[in-house]
């Protein structure tokens, strides 16, 4: 093929033009996908998000090299609105429309489980965080035996839990009666049950569960719950609520002369926004940690202590730290690992090198097979905390127990209300 001058000229600028922006055509780009609550009534477990994404730009600024070539990361967020439905649906539109290599997914089992079902069904890597083990891996009906092929997760599980309330418990004087606030969601169901959840344990303990059954979330009446309480002369509250629910709980349990000694909620009391709004009623009440500034953690991605983050996220946001930071970072900490090991990005290249993972993150090691109990679980480390009026913020929680995990500094004892 002959070509005259003009088009010589038209092919040299086409080249040169091409070349002043190498990075849209030489490098190829890979696709994270992240689904989170950033509205609804879970959207405290999401509030972070945007944050650690715009932090993970920044550290993927020059991009990955993924089999010997560079890729341009891309992340895509996606809002699950704290409903299970719409949290498939998101899915389903980063697998089949986006193209993602692999999806991260947190807060809760109404955005993570459906979230992992959509990946699984369809072959993409998925890794999730946020829930504990048991309601991600039974409510997703999981097999022991053989596990899933494309998910996996990390963090900790009902036995950490209920081993961090319970020693909170017994370094106090109470009666050992328990009333239990379980409702009916992923959480509430697996907390509540009584093979997985808290009646067995806590009856080999020696405390006595009044569980006084279902309820729905949004509920505005906790009457008969409270009724049931003061009849039987219970002094430790628990269960796992969403924020609004332990308001109108705490609420009209005062009104109706019940106080309790001790106040031990999953979920409900785990940020600063949702104690902060309870005003009086806050202050003293208990919960897990699953990650806070004083966690003696590093990121194996920015090489940021936990403090560091923690510090990091209150400049740049101006709010207060908040537990899901660490482990929405601990998530891209795993797949940038992974994406640097794999072999390709094909499903099940990605999938082998997430399986293969075992770094110290920002959140503990995560490590799967061998470090939980189940192929797709890595198990994270757990502690009891229990809100103080602050020094620096209006309220601060502090770690009152670490027997299940004593590198984990504590800065007090459980208090009775």
């Amino acid at each position: 093929m002959t070509i005259n001058r003009r088009q010589f000229t038209q092919m040299a600028a086409a080249i040169a033009a091409a070349g002043a922006a190498p990075m849209a055509w030489a490098a190829d780009t890979v696709k994270i996908g992240y689904v989170s609550p950033q509205t609804g009534p879970l959207a405290p477990f999401g509030e972070a998000d945007k944050w650690v994404i715009d932090q993970m730009k920044t550290a993927f600024k020059d991009g990955i090299t993924i089999g010997g070539k560079k890729h341009v990361v891309q992340i895509i967020l996606k809002d699950s609105q704290s409903n299970p439905n719409r949290a498939g649906e998101v899915a389903n539109d980063l697998i089949l429309k986006d193209k993602v290599a692999l999806i991260l997914t947190a807060g809760t089992p109404e955005t993570a489980n459906p979230v992992s079902d959509a990946c699984e069904l369809n072959e993409v890597p998925c890794i999730s965080s946020v829930v504990p083990w048991q309601p991600w891996f039974f409510g997703r009906k999981g097999n022991p035996a053989t596990g899933f092929n494309y998910t996996y997760h990390l963090f900790w599980g009902l036995e950490d839990v209920i081993a961090n309330y319970s020693n909170g418990w017994k370094s106090v004087a109470t009666n050992k009666k328990v009333g239990g606030l379980f409702p009916n969601d992923g959480d509430g169901n697996a907390w509540g049950d009584k093979e997985l959840g808290f009646p067995k344990p806590l009856a080999s303990m020696g405390f006595t569960l009044n569980d006084p059954g279902r309820f729905q979330n949004g509920t505005q009446d906790f009457s008969a719950q409270i009724s049931a309480f003061k009849k039987d002369g219970v002094e430790v509250v628990t269960g796992v609520v969403i924020p609004p629910d332990a308001k109108t709980f705490l609420t009209q349990a005062k009104q109706q002369g019940f106080k309790p000694k001790v106040i031990t909620l999953g979920k409900a009391l785990l940020f600063p926004g949702a104690i902060e709004a309870l005003g009086d009623l806050g202050y003293g009440l208990s919960t897990e940690v699953w990650w806070t500034p004083s966690h003696p953690f590093t990121s194996s991605l920015t090489k940021q202590s936990a403090k560091a983050l923690a510090e990091a996220y209150e400049v740049g946001t101006k709010k207060q730290w908040t537990q899901p930071i660490g482990f929405a970072h601990a998530l891209f900490e795993v797949a940038s690992n992974a994406l640097t090991r794999t072999k390709s990005l094909k499903a099940n290249d990605v999938r082998d090198a997430i399986a293969a993972t075992a770094i110290d993150s920002v959140v503990g090691p995560v490590k799967w097979g061998g470090q939980g109990p189940f192929k797709n679980v890595s198990k994270t480390p757990l502690v009891l905390g229990q809100w103080v009026k602050g020094t620096k913020n209006k309220v601060e929680l502090v770690i009152v127990n670490n027997e299940t995990a004593k590198n984990i500094p504590t800065g007090g004892a459980l208090k009775l209300l």
